[in-house]
């Protein structure tokens, strides 16, 4: 037992679980907009369960299907599993609990929720393969944290309105446009490794280029999907906050200086997210 314990919390350092914050808020974004408010604290429960579990499952799975490359990376051979912390067979084992978890969570919010889970599992397990042959393996990833708002308004309503796809486009492009800046990092390696990136297909500068036009895009469709939920004010500063949060991002990379990249992928993606959904439940608190 202590064994397992030691290997389940080295598991869950190495697929950096605490991360989970950059889907959840925008899944609870969708959640209080489609019950006009806060749903039953069971669905709210199951919802959690299921958005922690989903990412676990998806991380883990990574870090299992990239063992390899990992390895011939200086930049990730520390990992878990090349640095012989973690077995593969453990960590697939890892991912098949926390995918059972994930489709167990679906089954008790609605039957259209237990009915996509496979699709789901199959966008969040499959991103992982699509450097091997694409250099839009980014947006693959954008849409595995992308489906988060849609997913949830299905366990709230039990259908899909088109209207909080809106966000789900919105988030794709979030998370894809930096996963390319995030890319930059491996340029050289994914070059001798013939592993595919926008970085490694246009060059590092180029890449800069095209993440800020998604996120241009991104919040292009912030804007209408705002009209489509009919923000007030206290919305619409939120989008506003999320521009003036990306533009901030933005300033502390640049194509010859990466050193601050993790405290923009990791540290303001997530203050992004949760400032997004306190600007929308507030808006949506004043109306009720």
């Amino acid at each position: 037992m202590p064994g397992i314990l030691t290997k389940t919390r080295t598991t869950l350092e190495m697929i950096k679980w605490e991360h989970s914050i950059f889907a959840l808020p925008f899944a609870l974004t969708a959640t209080i907009l489609a019950a006009h408010g806060l749903p039953a604290g069971r669905t709210i429960l199951w919802i959690l369960v299921a958005m922690i579990s989903a990412r676990t499952a998806a991380m883990a799975f990574n870090r299992w299907a990239d063992a390899e490359i990992d390895a011939a990376n200086p930049r990730t051979r520390t990992r878990a599993i090349p640095a012989g912390q973690l077995s593969r067979s453990f960590v697939f084992g890892f991912t098949c609990m926390a995918a059972l978890v994930f489709v167990l969570a679906c089954e008790q919010l609605n039957p259209l929720t237990l009915y996509l889970s496979p699709v789901v599992l199959v966008v969040l397990l499959g991103y992982s393969y699509l450097k091997r042959f694409t250099r839009w393996s980014h947006l693959g990833l954008g849409l595995a944290l992308g489906l988060a708002p849609s997913a949830a308004w299905v366990a709230v309503r039990g259908s899909l309105d088109p209207r909080i796809v809106v966000l789900t486009a919105a988030v794709m492009l979030w998370a894809g446009g930096f996963d390319v800046l995030y890319a930059c990092q491996d340029f050289d390696h994914d070059r001798s490794a013939g592993l595919h990136s926008l970085p490694q297909a246009m060059g590092i500068p180029a890449a800069f280029v095209a993440a800020r036009l998604m996120h241009v895009a991104m919040l292009a469709l912030l804007v209408w999907f705002g009209f489509l939920f009919h923000f007030r004010i206290i919305g619409w500063l939120g989008i506003a906050a999320v521009g003036l949060l990306l533009a901030y991002e933005h300033s502390l990379v640049s194509p010859r200086d990466l050193r601050r990249l993790n405290a923009a992928f990791f540290t303001m993606n997530g203050v992004i997210a949760t400032v997004f959904l306190a600007f929308v439940a507030a808006d949506l608190w004043f109306r009720i």
